[in-house]
């Protein structure tokens, strides 16, 4: 086994250094406590592929992916807790925003515009805003149109273009944009927030052994106290991890299940 890491979630250009430098802060505890990790994260371009490896010593996904497509390949080892508005403990919401000129108050004036979307298999970007579109669809279709992006800092920017109405941002990824780049950021205006479910989690493959997922557990935990590492923490919004249990993300799956009852079960 040639073990594989990636932190491919917010992997920023802006803040990849400081992302490799806690990776390497990461995996030197983990050689210190016998355990093989790779030197360098992968930046894998195949998501799935990369979270399905049997190689998969640390990764990070959505709640969505891990609610539906992931049970049999992965296992929960860690949730962060990020200091970004939108963000609680190991709780996080996606913020829905506008154009920043216009006129737009509320998610229901919205009914016939254009809602981009990073993918459908995405909880902040597309489980969240159906889940809020849900009360106001009426089991009938609510967007004039919905259209996938690639990614949620490429949605903001078409809304900030006027390529589409309305989006949800994972508000991580929000307060990097407004850190990062601020000048995007300013093009859009932030209406509401979606209901909040756990954040994204911290993964490794199904069988990796107990004694190596505790390691990995305490040089997490090991990283988040080092006060020698504040700067880089601070750099992408990370205060600390906590292990939640995988049922947790059960909301995830409760979110899209409200929907269907309420008639609604693909966002259109």
């Amino acid at each position: 086994m040639s073990p594989i890491a990636g932190l491919p979630m917010y992997d920023f250009p802006e803040v990849r250094l400081l992302t490799d430098g806690l990776w390497h802060a990461i995996a030197d505890r983990l050689k210190a406590a016998g355990i093989k990790a790779p030197d360098n994260l992968i930046r894998p371009a195949d998501l799935m592929g990369f979270w399905r490896s049997p190689d998969l010593l640390l990764g990070q996904t959505c709640g969505y992916p891990l609610t539906r497509y992931l049970g049999d390949a992965v296992q929960l080892v860690a949730t962060p807790h990020y200091t970004a508005p939108g963000c609680v403990e190991a709780w996080h919401c996606s913020v829905i925003v506008v154009a920043a000129g216009s006129s737009v108050k509320s998610l229901a004036d919205l009914q016939g515009k254009t809602a981009v979307i990073n993918e459908r298999g995405s909880n902040t970007g597309m489980n969240l805003l159906r889940a809020s579109v849900a009360p106001l669809a009426g089991g009938k279709p609510f967007f004039g149109s919905v259209i996938e992006s690639g990614g949620h800092a490429r949605s903001m920017e078409m809304v900030g273009a006027g390529e589409a109405d309305v989006a949800t941002l994972d508000c991580v990824t929000f307060a990097m944009m407004q850190r990062y780049r601020p000048e995007k950021a300013a093009k859009v205006r932030v209406i509401g927030e979606t209901p909040s479910t756990p954040a994204l989690p911290l993964v490794t493959a199904a069988a990796t052994p107990p004694a190596t997922v505790d390691a990995l557990r305490k040089a997490l935990m090991e990283v988040a106290a080092d006060p020698d590492l504040a700067v880089l923490r601070e750099a992408v919004f990370l205060k600390g991890f906590e292990v939640l249990p995988v049922e947790a993300y059960k909301r995830v799956v409760a979110l899209e299940e409200s929907a269907e009852a309420a008639g609604y079960p693909v966002l259109l």
